[in-house]
């Protein structure tokens, strides 16, 4: 079987992953995720097939450096820079993420997670004493950008421009997901992380929801990495396919290889 996972032949490498391996137990059963190499390029669009405990949301917390791996040979990543940024002399070149992590440097990874990832958790992770408004505006906040019209025109694209003043409690499940999608995207970040971000709408919302998100995306020129189980619709919406090959061993053990589709 040929493990290696690669974008389209063209364009920039965002994320490029070799023999990153993460193991945990529990209940004395060991687990393994496995990835011999993944490389994601700027701007893909990448689905992360596979039904519940199989391994999504841990590789998507290593991408989101959020989760350290047990080993790695090699973890690289690229974020795209704004205009308004000023660009150093190694923009030009991937940083090395691993050597951050083997150097305990968790305050940089936080930094680049707020500058360059967006996450969309299942359950939208609204914060309920805020705004709909305050809540997309959050990411942006922390960051100290700028007031400007973004907020509201990004609520005018997910159709929630009218909610904006209202309290989370006052929203339909839906509604809800398209504010934590705004919130992701309202700091223009290289890479916006979704983990089953459509399980808790019914299967006709959610493709609704799921075809908004990515033409979002697809005009902002993010790179979107999204974790779910539907995979008819996923197909339709034309991702590149990631999934796993799962191998059990006599002692109980789990092996989860993350493989293309």
């Amino acid at each position: 079987m040929n493990n290696e996972i690669s974008p389209p032949e063209s364009g920039t490498l965002i994320y490029h992953l070799r023999d990153v391996i993460k193991t945990r137990e529990s209940e004395g059963v060991a687990f393994r995720l496995n990835v011999p190499s993944l490389q994601i390029g700027q701007g893909e669009k990448i689905a992360l097939i596979g039904e519940s405990g199989c391994g999504k949301s841990t590789l998507l917390d290593m991408l989101s450096f959020i989760l350290q791996p047990s080993e790695v040979g090699s973890f690289r990543f690229r974020p795209k820079h704004s205009d308004e940024k000023k660009k150093k002399k190694n923009d030009d070149e991937s940083l090395d993420i691993k050597r951050y992590w083997d150097r305990g440097k968790q305050n940089y990874l936080g930094d680049l997670r707020r500058h360059h990832i967006g996450y969309v958790m299942q359950t939208g992770g609204l914060l309920p004493y805020l705004s709909v408004r305050d809540n997309i505006n959050l990411s942006r906040h922390v960051l100290g950008m700028k007031n400007d019209d973004s907020v509201e025109q990004l609520a005018k694209e997910l159709g929630i421009h009218h909610h904006l003043n209202k309290l989370p409690e006052n929203l339909s499940t839906g509604e809800r997901q398209r504010v934590a999608i705004g919130r992701a995207l309202a700091h223009n970040p290289s890479i916006v992380i979704a983990d089953e971000p459509t399980a808790s709408v019914d299967p006709f919302a959610a493709e609704k929801i799921m075809s908004l998100f990515l033409e979002l995306v697809e005009e902002m020129h993010i790179t979107v990495i999204v974790a779910s189980h539907a995979w008819q619709h996923i197909k339709r919406l034309e991702l590149r396919r990631l999934s796993h090959h799962t191998r059990r061993s006599e002692d109980g053990s789990v092996t989860e290889t993350v493989v293309k589709g």
